[in-house]
């Protein structure tokens, strides 16, 4: 009876000391109208439901265009630090991913890259698997107009490219790396980076659309049919639920801190029912409906469960929050960190101090 008691109390200790997953979503061109949860028409129930039984933010803001927030959110840098031209991360920069290696955990990025061309750039900025669209390759496919992001994708696989012609959808490989990498992984800490591809235009039907195309080659227009943005965002809210439900499959949920953001506002062709009024989407204006974007943190147990918040968020401060989830350090660099973390919002415990500079 004492081994069994011991064994019993060996057990939850070590769970208990166990380093905690982190995942961080991070949607394509989706401004803070667009969740249910913040008042909006389309349909979100899945990151709804994490709003509901974790923290919702109301005043998160990113950059109004992609690669600026993108390399913010992976330094924890201010862009006047670092930012150099679109399409760009500077090899020479330390992400968060580097971080997390030094503490000890296996990582992952899958979804939008645009951030270099060259095969090991994911691995070089710290991501040990990857399966990215527009890594090596442009957004058309080879020899044609069509983008290449959405039906019948051509996707990079850890620097290999792949092309898929049986019908696929781009998000949905995506999101079944991701998933098969937490399996392969549940045993061990890990941390998933996923800039999401939807719901970045073309506006297309998706596998759940009545107007799905299972042979269509993409779309042959950068702005498809805006009339598909809510079966992309509600499609959107599907995947973010798959990996949701998938942490509660491998018995991991609670030892997961999971962040779902966006990259910067809605793109400017769409018009959303917000709270009784239409709001009109200003991606690459410098307004609220360019950098407003959501901001839903879940971790079952350990952050306040229903907390709604007006803390000031900008994408500088993912970075440290992360890594003090995760016990991991902050880079030793020349420059300061400008993210501060926002854990003590999310816990209750201790105090925040975002300086306004």
């Amino acid at each position: 009876m004492k081994i069994f008691i011991c064994l019993l109390f060996l057990t939850a200790f070590a769970f208990a000391d166990k380093k905690p997953n982190v995942i961080l979503i991070m949607a394509d061109d989706l401004g803070y109208e667009c969740l249910g949860a913040n008042g909006s028409q389309y349909k979100t129930p899945n990151i709804d439901q994490l709003a509901a039984n974790g923290a919702r933010f109301t005043n998160c803001f990113a950059n109004p265009i992609c690669t600026p927030s993108r390399v913010k959110i992976m330094t924890g840098l201010y862009n006047v630090r670092n930012y150099q031209k679109f399409g760009l991360l500077p090899r020479t920069e330390t992400t968060f991913a580097h971080q997390f290696k030094k503490a000890g955990y296996t990582t992952c990025i899958a979804g939008k890259w645009q951030l270099g061309q060259e095969t090991d750039a994911p691995q070089h900025f710290g991501f040990d698997e990857a399966c990215l669209w527009q890594h090596t390759r442009g957004k058309a496919k080879s020899g044609s107009k069509a983008d290449s992001r959405f039906e019948n994708p051509q996707l990079e696989i850890n620097g290999k490219e792949m092309n898929y012609n049986n019908g696929e959808f781009g998000p949905d490989i995506v999101s079944d790396f991701i998933c098969n990498f937490m399996e392969k992984n549940k045993d061990k800490p890990f941390m998933v980076y996923y800039p999401m591809i939807l719901t970045h235009c073309p506006f297309v039907a998706t596998p759940d659309s009545e107007e799905w195309n299972p042979k269509s080659p993409g779309s042959p227009t950068y702005k498809g049919n805006v009339k598909f943005f809510p079966d992309m965002t509600t499609y959107m809210d599907k995947i973010v639920g798959k990996i949701d439900k998938k942490l509660a499959d491998l018995g991991i949920r609670e030892n997961t801190l999971l962040i779902f953001t966006g990259d910067n506002g809605t793109d400017k062709p769409v018009k959303t029912k917000f709270n009784g009024t239409v709001v009109k989407a200003g991606k690459g204006t410098l307004t609220g409906t360019g950098t407003r974007v959501p901001l839903v943190v879940s971790w079952p147990g350990k952050i306040k469960s229903g907390l709604v918040t007006d803390e000031l968020i900008d994408f500088s401060d993912m970075m440290p929050t992360m890594l003090e989830a995760a016990g991991a350090p902050l880079p030793e660099r020349s420059v300061k960190t400008d993210g501060v973390s926002f854990m003590p919002t999310l816990t209750g415990e201790g105090t925040r101090t975002k300086p306004f500079v």
